[in-house]
Formats: structure tokens, C-alpha cells, sequence
């Protein structure tokens, strides 16, 4: 088993013992078989294959030097999220800051739901207008995740009845098929 100790200095310990249960090609088959994660072609969006012990924090500056992010299963599944990003979700994890699983499941739901909302009134969503009714919440750094809270006074969704449970621990290892190269532009990988 690698240590990724010293090159996370940064991390916190639960974040680096944060692994995946999809590190064999059987796992990710039968996930792929049973959930679409690119909104046409399948072959636009490769996945692959962790190591038993790599964490979620894992950066692309490692061997082998490959461009990836780490994306939830539970996003695919539960909210319908597809490849590739549209313009903007590519721009909340830019300004945020932060690449696609280090965005807490709920958080993604106002984004998406924003999103949704914005499209059926006609409206183009704009990461001003999310950022009118939410905001980072500011937290520990023993946190694994950033959360988007409502903005007080500024309303726009209630607050779910329970939290996303069981996400981690399933995390994708996404990457650009040499004949998709732009895939995983435009936003924080890791």
C-alpha cells in the first residue's frame, strides 16, 4: 500500500483514508452497464481504475501523470449529473474553487436545481444569481467536502430532510479518451 502521508501534508486524515470501493475493472463495468455518465456516447468518458488505497485528494502530479478528477457515483445516479459539464457548473467549481468531489452532494443538488429552475422560467442561469441566494459555507479543515448554505433571508429551496448518506467511499476516477482531450477542461480537477 502506497503512502500518501507526505505528499498531502495539507490533507486531513480523513480525507486521505477517504477510498473508493470502484478499484476493479469488474466494479466500474457493472456500475457502467447500469448508469450513464456522458449525455451521448459512452466511449466520450473514460473511468479508471484505482488503487485500493488512493484518496479522494489524490492529485494528477504523481505517477502516472495523466489529467483525471474524481467525480461521486451517487452524482450519476441520484441527480442525474452527465458529461460533460455544462458552462455552469464549469463556472461555480471555478469560482468555488474546488473540483467536482470536493463539492458536498447537497450542494450540488442547489446547483443542479438552480440550474433546472433558471432553464424552465426561461432564465439563463448565472453563477451571480446562484451566489444571490447561496453562498460557501465556511467550515473547519477537518472537513471533507464545501457546502453551498442559503444566503439568511434569501431562500430559494428548502433544506433537504436528511443528507446524502452513503456516497462516500464510491467515487469514479474520470478521464479524457484520447479521442474526447477536452473533457476535463475548464474547471479545478483536484
Amino acid at each position: 500500500m502506497t503512502s500518501y502521508d507526505p505528499q498531502y501534508p495539507w490533507a486531513s486524515l480523513s480525507l486521505k483514508r477517504e477510498c473508493t470501493s470502484f478499484c476493479t475493472e469488474r466494479r466500474i463495468k457493472t456500475f457502467r452497464n447500469r448508469q450513464a455518465l456522458y449525455k451521448d456516447d459512452e466511449k466520450n468518458v473514460e473511468v479508471g481504475t484505482c488503487e485500493l488505497d488512493e484518496p479522494v485528494c489524490r492529485d494528477g502530479t504523481l505517477p502516472p501523470l495523466q489529467s483525471f478528477t474524481y467525480i461521486y457515483a451517487t452524482l450519476f445516479e441520484r441527480l442525474g449529473l452527465r458529461l460533460p459539464f455544462i458552462e455552469f457548473e464549469k463556472d461555480v467549481l471555478t469560482i468555488l474553487n474546488v473540483a467536482p468531489a470536493q463539492l458536498h452532494p447537497n450542494s450540488w443538488t442547489f446547483v443542479r436545481a438552480f440550474y433546472i429552475l433558471c432553464n424552465g422560467l426561461g432564465i439563463r442561469a448565472t453563477l451571480a444569481m446562484l451566489l444571490h441566494f447561496f453562498e460557501l459555507k465556511s467550515g473547519s479543515s477537518k472537513q471533507l467536502w464545501a457546502s453551498l448554505n442559503s444566503v439568511s433571508g434569501r431562500g430559494l429551496f428548502t433544506l433537504f430532510q436528511s443528507s446524502y448518506k452513503g456516497s462516500r467511499g464510491a467515487f469514479l476516477k474520470i478521464m479524457a479518451p484520447a479521442h474526447n482531450p477536452t473533457l476535463l477542461e475548464g474547471f479545478p480537477l483536484y
